[in-house]
């Protein structure tokens, strides 16, 4: 790689967060070419972990819920923001046990990869996890503004989803086109 590439240097930052529920920052920036830009906003939103859950016959299990800022009901895998004070492999099982209902332990998910979605405006990076023999074992417990329809559908199902564009959402994509590049029998590839 080279040095052709830099990084632009902050001079000033200002919150100006309309609410907790979306973080928003000004930035002032000095370009590499010098050039000073006043009004770049970002925000900060924070990461995001992702599960695909296996069930033991290879079902992955999907949420079904209503997106506001789209103003659409979609289907994708659960996942959530990183939680306070917990690590994205605690947030990642919290969620899972939150949204879906299924307990896990931190060491049964395994890390799949990681991604940008917005990296020009927003400071999120989204976690992507695996988890094997995923079991319906404990109570759903949504967030006030959550109402999730829990569905399973095998894998090879799943893909045809993603492929033919019924399951849109960049980060559920990405994730399940990852884990069958890696994973490829349980998708049927």
């Amino acid at each position: 790689m080279s040095d052709l590439i830099k990084p632009w240097i902050l001079l000033e930052e200002e919150d100006i967060s309309p609410s907790a529920w979306y973080p928003l920052r000004k930035h002032k920036v000095q370009l590499p070419n010098g050039l000073v830009v006043d009004d770049y906003f970002l925000s900060p939103l924070g990461d995001v972990v992702q599960v695909l859950a296996i069930t033991p016959d290879n079902h992955v299990v999907l949420t079904r819920q209503y997106k506001h800022g789209i103003g659409e009901i979609l289907l994708e895998l659960p996942g959530g923001m990183q939680q306070k004070d917990k690590t994205l492999l605690q947030s990642a099982v919290a969620e899972l046990e939150e949204e879906c209902g299924i307990k896990a332990a931190e060491e049964d998910l395994k890390y799949i990869c990681k991604f940008a979605i917005n990296p020009t405006k927003l400071r999120q990076t989204t976690y992507g996890y695996i988890l094997f023999n995923a079991q319906f074992n404990s109570t759903q417990r949504f967030d006030i503004t959550e109402n999730i329809e829990v569905i399973t559908l095998p894998a090879p199902e799943v893909l045809r989803l993603v492929d033919e564009g019924t399951i849109w959402v960049t980060d559920s994509m990405n994730l399940i086109l990852m884990a069958a590049r890696q994973y490829p029998d349980i998708f049927g590839r």
